[in-house]
């Protein structure tokens, strides 16, 4: 329930790879959006850059997934089936390679701008709180305040701008194969104060032997993150928090869980509908996080999901494992 497929709104073209039989269209919008009649011989032997170099589309060159022909743009990724299959998915940009970089250009400018506000209000504030000039109370609560909504603002931010990009299909991701357990600890860690706060036990529990995973540790951490905050906001003094990972056939899985209250079903369907939940709530904060969040796991070609149950609710998000051939790129490459 709640699984995604890509992070763009118009319906995917669909392809099945599997690993005996010709590929199966799963409907006409693939080959429509590639301009194409038929799929080409070269997708069994050469897969999807066979697919889209039969199509004439060329790779961005600052963006894995992103492909380009004639003022044309798709976004392209392969979701690993438990049976070694393969499900490829095709969606269309409906930005021109030079307006989506001009766009990216914007959106810089205005985080710059935004968050140098920000970040000099801040610097102040936690410099006047240094204990080197004497506060009266209630100047020392107010400057406080300024530093806790400034840091609340500056994060906020962060996550409006990498949301906006990754809409462009231009999401800065540094992958580097590289152990999942420190991620998960240090996600755990940052949010430990969070927890307490609520009055709420947060643990990561004991984790069984997995597979490295290819991934950018920054960007899997705000996810995880991101899916504790939800929880968090929810949370009723007493209940747990548990962060747990699982390998799940070519999969690895990651879930957030919250022992406590059921989540009703009608809400639970709708954690990653960001505008949808935004006008709802009246508050954007929360449903943009969890929505970065599902842009960053699909960045790397994985999927979120959230569950409910008698016993609380889960948030998941699942990350492929390398295969032997794409293991060998350089630790800064970028998707």
């Amino acid at each position: 329930m709640g699984e995604s497929v890509a992070g763009n709104e118009a319906a995917p073209g669909l392809v099945l790879l599997s690993r005996q039989g010709p590929p199966r269209l799963l409907g006409p919008l693939l080959l429509e959006y590639l301009g194409l009649e038929a799929l080409p011989p070269t997708l069994v032997t050469h897969g999807i850059e066979g697919l889209m170099a039969a199509a004439g589309f060329q790779r961005r060159e600052d963006g894995r997934g992103v492909w380009e022909r004639e003022g044309r743009t798709l976004i392209l990724g392969e979701e690993l089936l438990e049976d070694g299959g393969r499900l490829v998915w095709v969606v269309p940009v409906p930005w021109s390679g030079e307006r989506v970089a001009e766009r990216v250009r914007y959106l810089s400018l205005a985080s710059h701008d935004l968050r140098g506000s920000l970040a000099n209000i801040r610097s102040y504030a936690a410099l006047l709180l240094n204990g080197r000039v004497p506060l009266e109370p209630k100047a020392q609560r107010g400057l406080e305040t300024i530093l806790r909504n400034a840091d609340r603002s500056l994060a906020f931010a962060q996550d409006f701008f990498d949301s906006s990009r990754a809409e462009l299909g231009a999401l800065a991701v540094e992958r580097e194969r590289q152990p999942l357990l420190p991620i998960l600890d240090a996600a755990v860690e940052r949010m430990r104060a969070a927890a307490s706060a609520a009055s709420v036990a947060l643990v990561l529990d004991p984790l069984p032997d997995l597979p490295d995973v290819e991934v950018d540790a920054g960007r899997i951490q705000h996810a995880v993150e991101a899916f504790a905050h939800h929880h968090l906001v929810r949370a009723q003094p007493g209940e747990e928090l548990h962060v747990r990972a699982a390998r799940l056939g070519h999969q690895v899985r990651v879930e957030v869980r919250r022992d406590g209250a059921p989540v009703p079903p009608e809400d639970i369907s709708a954690v990653f509908q960001c505008e949808a939940r935004a006008f709802r709530e009246r508050k954007l904060e929360d449903p943009l996080r969890v929505f970065l969040a599902r842009q960053e796991v699909e960045a790397h070609g994985g999927q979120v999901g959230a569950q409910t149950d008698e016993g609380g609710s889960t948030l998941f998000l699942t990350l492929p494992v390398p295969r032997a051939r794409e293991l060998a790129h350089p630790a800064g490459w970028q998707a």
